[in-house]
């Protein structure tokens, strides 16, 4: 141990005795970077799986009844969690074991939505590419087309035009209502907020079958509406105002409330101050409060079903009579059993996929700050 001189002076005397330096007196341990992995912890992590995998197989093929990729896949992630955990255990401590372990199954977990996610998308498009090929599954309708007819007749086109006229009536109508109910629960308050925050929170998980017959008791059978788009749009508008409103309301109570007091600081009104400040901040997650809505009540098929029913021609005005919609088309083309109609139905999804996509982009667009605003 390094030892340095120290100076001690007493009345009458000097002397000179020596002490541990400070630097060796306390100990000093390594900074853990726990974001980056060396060479030698990624070589582990692929022996560690390669090593589950093997074991998986003994354990599946040779010592239990097990079979099935899904078991295979279980068992397979289990063995690789406990490896990970011994062999960062041998040359770490506590907190890198927890580390590596919570890191692996959220990995994991994500992973496993990515797949769900990937697999659906493409399933649909493997089972449903055929009709896409034709140009008339865009542009026509069903009419005079029967269930055994040849893809290159017949299409999807009064079902798109159905979906986006209802969708695009419930949009008018539920992002006012969904917005404004969260500006209420968000900026007014009180006790009243309260009870209407919980209503809406209830309404989030209304099944969307009483959607249906709320509007069919009330405008159909209360008021004589008959059904038709519009029906089904004010249905789709019950399925989508809760989860607007909900939505919109967790994104206004992020908005920090310095804001809110610089903006009344400086003399602004409270509606100015909402219109100006809050609303603006708040616009990314707004469009996403309204992509999730739209998302929930484009692909509903009971309400529709309900309160307008299935066409297979073209209608073009929601007051009209009846009008089909892609979740419809789906559902009463796959009733039939025919293998044409099935394709069919698979088309129309993967049209009804690229839809969503299409306005989710969109509103994310349009959603973005503008460059150089402040």
């Amino acid at each position: 141990m390094d030892m340095k001189p120290v100076r001690v002076t007493s009345p009458g005397r000097t002397s000179v005795r020596t002490e541990p330096s400070s630097a060796e007196s306390v100990p000093v341990h390594a900074r853990r970077i726990l974001s980056k992995s060396t060479a030698e912890q990624r070589f582990e992590l692929v022996g560690c799986w390669v090593a589950a995998m093997a074991l998986a197989w003994l354990v599946c093929g040779r010592l239990m009844p097990w079979h099935g990729p899904l078991i295979f896949t279980a068992v397979t992630a289990v063995l690789g969690v406990v490896l990970i955990a011994v062999i960062t255990a041998i040359d770490a401590g506590w907190p890198e074991v927890t580390d590596r372990i919570v890191t692996t199954i959220i990995t994991l977990a994500a992973g496993l939505v990515g797949l769900a996610l990937v697999s659906t998308v493409l399933f649909i498009f493997a089972k449903g590419y055929k009709p896409l090929l034709h140009l008339n599954t865009f542009f026509d309708d069903m009419s005079g087309v029967g269930p055994r007819d040849s893809l290159d007749r017949g299409g999807v086109a009064h079902a798109i035009v159905g979906s986006l006229i209802e969708v695009g009536i419930a949009i008018l109508v539920a992002i006012p209502l969904g917005i404004g109910t969260a500006i209420y629960m968000t900026e007014i308050g009180g006790r009243f907020a309260r009870i209407v925050r919980t209503i809406v929170e209830a309404m989030t998980a209304l099944p969307s079958i009483v959607a249906g017959l709320f509007i069919y008791t009330t405008l159909i059978v209360g008021l004589g509406v008959p059904r038709s788009g519009l029906a089904a749009a004010m249905a789709l508008g019950v399925m989508m105002l809760p989860i607007i409103a909900r939505a919109s309301d967790v994104v206004l109570r992020v908005v920090p409330g310095s804001l809110r007091e610089a903006s009344l600081a400086l003399g602004a009104s409270r509606w100015s101050t909402v219109w100006h400040i809050v609303l603006p901040t708040a616009r990314p997650g707004l469009a996403t409060a309204v992509i999730l809505g739209v998302a929930r009540g484009i692909g509903e098929t009971s309400p529709v079903l309900l309160t307008s029913g299935a066409a297979t021609f073209m209608v073009t005005n929601p007051t009209d009579g009846v009008m089909n919609s892609l979740p419809l088309f789906i559902f009463s083309t796959v009733r039939s059993g025919e293998p044409i109609y099935i394709e069919r139905a698979y088309g129309a999804a993967a049209i009804l996929l690229a839809i969503v996509l299409i306005l989710f982009v969109t509103a994310r667009l349009l959603a973005r700050p503008r460059k150089g605003s402040r």
